[in-house]
């Protein structure tokens, strides 16, 4: 039995979903949010909280039904608090640029490397090395944020390039000099 599944997800004061056969659609605050259900479960809607079942106890039904219990928590997260991720430029000359499509890196490159933000998505930059992707979808800004470290990720030796904030790179020692025989 999903023990995560049962559990209805409550709608706090000024969210309101509004189910359409399997599309949900969260509004809130910060935005709007939509997302199809699988075609097995059955969202309802039911005293101010949404409720996901499931119509069997194959491993393949519980799965999804903590799985779609779990977005649509996220969903409403997302539409009341919102959801952030912060990556980090190391390097000499490493820095970015906030741009009206998203954001600018110089990282090295002979080129400065654009990236354009998908709708929904806020990227601004503090001190040109600390980049926040902001936005409502925590799939979408987790992507955002993969996209963007993925242009230059941190190499072992020197550590230079783009990580998440906290991230440890793992070092690794460089060539030594071999004395002379």
């Amino acid at each position: 039995m999903s023990r995560i599944g049962r559990k209805p997800v409550p709608l706090p004061k000024g969210v309101t979903a509004q189910i359409e056969g399997r599309r949900i659609t969260v509004k809130g605050p910060r935005g709007e949010i939509s997302r199809v259900a699988h075609a097995d479960l059955a969202l309802t809607l039911e005293d101010n909280a949404v409720v996901v079942r499931r119509p069997s106890d194959e491993s393949r039904h519980k799965a999804l039904h903590g799985l779609t219990r779990t977005l649509v928590a996220n969903m409403v997260d997302g539409v009341t608090k919102g959801f952030a991720k912060a990556l980090e430029i190391q390097g000499v000359g490493y820095k970015a640029e906030p741009k009206p499509f998203g954001v600018q890196l110089v990282v090295g490159f002979s080129h400065p490397v654009p990236y354009h933000a998908p709708q929904g998505i806020k990227i601004s930059v503090d001190n040109n090395v600390i980049v926040k992707i902001e936005g409502v979808d925590k799939e979408l800004v987790g992507q955002v944020a993969a996209e963007i470290r993925a242009i230059r990720p941190p190499e072992p030796y020197k550590g230079k390039g783009v990580r998440y904030v906290g991230e440890q790179v793992r070092r690794k020692a460089g060539k030594t000099a071999q004395a002379a025989k």
